[in-house]
């Protein structure tokens, strides 16, 4: 088998997992939450500045809103309305708008100790992390590479995915970040990233990261946990089918190597592309979902080759019958 040196394209048809319809009291929930960011004149809260830019928008999905309550736990609109929120002062302050770009992020990529590579039985792209291959000192910049690859990882879902496969390999003396960082890491994660992890496989664990992770454990949100699953076998348990996980340590038949100028070229180009035709498609659907969803099928082109899953479905079909429908807005 020729080696793989590019990302591969989402699946067309993924099987992913799918939510059950909403109850009338969660339909209640969800219509206040997106009644709240769609009001005229909504700001957010107790920042300079605060009107909604146009990527603000974009990203105020329904399947964003529906995986913040997912994330509450259905409790109240209320608790789900300040976590988006703080999420949407976080993504500025962070600098996802701006400062943390792949210029800025590539120099943590060189190696390869981060790959999005592969998806798994259920379509979700998987995130490899590899830190045999830490290339660089402990610095700021490592969390803002993490967090550039998230995203990136987010926009190669298919139609119908919402989250990912995380997978880790200790192997070859791959040493854990320090507490302090791990913490950053984890907070963001289940602060501003919620429903948005499906599984995570670590493997090859030597005695210390064990100790490590029975120390970082308890600050990981119950749920996730239980997402966490140590040394599998991903193709044996049926997790990846083998042409689509490496085969170096994952026992998959994907021949894939890292060579960055070919790698990063590839994915920064395909995800750039993917973003850009989700949001000039995005542009024809209005943010407040207004025209029906017949008039908005004939606005969207076909898709070809490849789709991407609209987070924006039209507000009155999910109160219709109660879950978001997907439509492909790739042209």
């Amino acid at each position: 088998m020729s080696k793989i040196y590019t990302p591969p394209s989402p699946p067309t048809t993924p099987d992913a997992v799918k939510h059950e319809a909403l109850t009338d009291v969660q339909l209640t929930m969800y219509t206040t939450v997106l009644q709240h960011f769609t009001a005229d004149g909504y700001a957010i809260p107790d920042i300079e500045n605060g009107q909604l830019m146009e990527l603000e928008k974009f990203w105020l999905s329904n399947e964003c809103f529906q995986r913040y309550l997912r994330a509450v736990k259905w409790k109240s609109a209320d608790a789900a309305i300040r976590r988006v929120e703080a999420t949407l002062k976080w993504r500025r302050e962070f600098g996802l708008y701006d400062k943390v770009n792949a210029a800025h992020v590539e120099p943590e990529a060189l190696t390869g100790k981060q790959v999005i590579f592969g998806y798994d039985t259920h379509g979700r792209p998987a995130l490899y992390l590899i830190p045999s291959r830490q290339n660089t000192t402990e610095n700021p910049c490592q969390i803002d590479f993490t967090v550039w690859m998230l995203e990136r990882t987010i926009d190669l879902m298919g139609p119908g995915v919402e989250d990912l496969a995380l997978l880790i390999n200790f192997g070859d003396r791959g040493k854990n970040p320090s507490m302090a960082t791990s913490r950053k890491v984890l907070n963001i994660l289940q602060e501003h990233y919620p429903e948005r992890l499906g599984m995570a496989l670590i493997i090859n664990i030597p005695f210390l990261i064990n100790a490590f992770f029975k120390l970082i454990m308890p600050f990981v949100d119950p749920h996730t946990r239980e997402k966490m699953k140590f040394n599998v076998d991903a193709v044996k348990d049926g997790i990846f089918v083998p042409e689509n996980i490496m085969n170096e340590h994952w026992g998959g038949t994907a021949d894939f190597e890292y060579e960055h100028e070919k790698y990063w070229k590839a994915l920064v180009e395909m995800t750039e592309k993917r973003t850009q035709t989700w949001l000039a498609n995005w542009r024809a659907l209005e943010f407040d979902f207004k025209t029906g969803s017949d008039e908005m099928e004939k606005a969207i082109p076909q898709p070809e080759a490849t789709a991407i899953v609209s987070e924006k479905t039209p507000s009155s079909q999910v109160q219709e019958d109660g879950v978001a429908p997907v439509i492909d807005i790739a042209a």
